[in-house]
This record gives C-alpha cells, structure tokens and sequence, in this order.
C-alpha cells in the first residue's frame, strides 16, 4: 500500500490516510479497518502550532509512506520517533529506501518539510511510531534557551532545508511506549499528554544542543540520500574501518563535503560513528551468548584484543567479560 501526500502547513495526515484506506475518523481516533490489519493513529492538538500523531498497527501489507516537499521552504518542523523491533527503511529523493541497523530498533529524524522521503513499513509487525508537527517559531520560544548552538539555531529559523539524525535513548524509547497506553477518557488526559510530549521533546532537544556549534551546510534530497548510503556502507561491515577517500567517491562528493554534511546529520565524525556502531554491535552479539568474548572481538576486526576490550569498557563502563555475565 502506498499513501503520497504534499507535506504543506495545513496538511492533516489522519483525515487523508482514512479517506485512503476507508476509515472512519472518531474523536481524533483512526481505528483500522479489519481488511488493512489491527491497531489505530491517535491525532492529538495541542494548539494550531504543536500536534503529535501517534501510530500504533500491524498491517497485512507493506506500507509505503511518500513525503513530498511542499515548495514552501522550513513552515513546518517534523520531528518522527520510531521505536520497533524491525527495520527502517528511509529513502530521499527517489533512491532506494535505506535500512538503520538491524542492531538498533530506534531512530529519530528531524527534518523541514521541503525534503522528499519515503518510509518503508513492513507487513505482519508491529510498527510503533509518532510524529511531532511543530511551527519554527513555536519551538523557540517552547525552548526558551538565549543562546542556541547551530543545530538548534536551523531547526527553528523559517526558510532552513535540514535532516538530522539521533539515537533514541531507553528513557526516550519507554516514554514513547507509555504515551500509546494513557487512557484518553481521562478528563486530565490531553494535559498529561501535552506534558509528556514535550518531555519528549526535552530529551531529544537536549542531546541536540549538545552539538558541536558549527556553520550549517546547505543541504538536498540528493545529498540526504547520498549520506543515507554512506552511512549503510560504514556500518555494512563493522570488521572494515571506513576509508574516507572511498567513501567520498561512492556518494560522488569531495572529502570535506562528506564529511561535514555526514557530522552534520549524524552529529559525530564517520570514524567515530563507525566505533560507536561496532561497540554496539558487540554488546548484541554479547549479550546472544553465543560468542565468547574474543570471537566477538575477532569478527568486529580487533586483532589486539586488549584495545577491544580498552575501547568497550570507555563505551559502556564494563569490560566485555563483566558485561558478557551479567545478561
């Protein structure tokens, strides 16, 4: 199933999604229809400025969701939790979608709504996600800061183009979980709701404004897509350092451009990210019990295994030993 929609200010996503599926529309419940799968999208205004849509379904088919650009320049922000046990599938400017990690189960994306993208969803999983609508302005003033890094700064000036990329945190991924299961027939229930959200959005605007502070590059579909290969092509084999002089040629940018825009989207450095992803990739495997330490060390490409296990301590505060027994 595919739903393609103009991703203009007045757009509301759950009245053009029921007329595409047949659906009914009560007190701001989509309920889905028992042809299409199970589950529901909950719309929640909090003021004309600041809307979450909550949606929580399994589907008999794939779900195809096309954005694209309104013309309009940054109206509206976009703000797309996703938290599930399957894959993402994200892709800009026509190019074929891009998975995130099979390892990470979560992402967050903040884009201006004059980027084009498609989400891919999977048939028979449950999919879990909530997008936050958010003015510009709105959000600055929400944010209340008197100085705001250069992240920040994009985000909540009108006419920016922007994608950034964050990992979603266990506190964030729970208070996500929780939203979806508020009983909405509580009278107080759209006021805890409104708290909730923005405590959300704390979370993640906190990791932001931790960003280093740098001139923001401009930014397109076509480079979005481009960084989104990349980034597939540094964590595809995470027994392979990543050689900046080839992946600059595979994304048919410069050297300095790939690696300012990939730190700009990702918020690290390509090695870094690289590290970051391999020591993740190492907890997974450790924590499947099926490897013992040094072959989990020898597949993520450590010869020396004394520096994997240096490096994985830094990164989770235990050696892989420790953390090995403990689940």
């Amino acid at each position: 199933m595919i739903f393609s929609f103009n991703s203009t200010p007045g757009f509301d996503f759950m009245t053009y999604f029921a007329r595409h599926i047949g659906a009914n529309i009560d007190n701001d419940l989509l309920v889905i229809p028992d042809n299409i799968g199970t589950g529901y999208i909950r719309k929640l205004s909090f003021s004309a400025e600041f809307k979450i849509t909550m949606h929580h379904y399994v589907l008999k088919e794939d779900l195809i969701i096309k954005r694209n650009t309104s013309g309009l320049g940054n109206e509206l922000i976009t703000i797309f939790f996703y938290s599930n046990e399957q894959t993402l599938g994200i892709a800009f400017d026509n190019n074929p979608d891009i998975q995130f990690s099979e390892r990470d189960d979560s992402a967050i994306q903040v884009t201006s709504n004059n980027l084009n993208s498609t989400i891919r969803f999977p048939a028979g999983h449950i999919i879990r996600y909530a997008v936050i609508a958010i003015m510009p302005a709105y959000l600055k003033n929400l944010l209340a800061l008197n100085k705001l890094n250069s992240t920040l700064e994009t985000i909540t000036s009108p006419g920016s183009t922007f994608l950034f990329f964050e990992n979603m945190t266990a506190e964030a991924k729970l208070l996500l979980k929780n939203l979806s299961a508020v009983d909405m027939s509580d009278g107080l229930s759209q006021f805890y709701m409104q708290i909730k959200v923005q405590e959300l959005l704390y979370l993640l605007f906190h990791k932001l404004s931790k960003r280093e502070s740098l001139p923001h590059q401009s930014i397109n579909s076509s480079d979005v897509a481009r960084l989104l290969h990349i980034r597939n092509e540094v964590i595809s084999d995470l027994g392979t350092p990543p050689v900046l002089a080839e992946l600059a040629q595979i994304a048919t940018m410069s050297e300095t451009k790939l690696k300012q825009l990939f730190k700009q989207a990702f918020g690290d450095t390509i090695y870094n990210y690289y590290q970051r992803a391999r020591m993740e990739e190492a907890a997974f495997l450790l924590k499947q019990g099926k490897r013992s330490v040094a072959e989990v060390g020898y597949e993520l490409g450590f010869t020396n295994l004394s520096h994997f296990s240096r490096l994985f301590q830094k990164h989770y505060g235990f050696t892989p030993k420790r953390f090995s027994s403990q689940t």
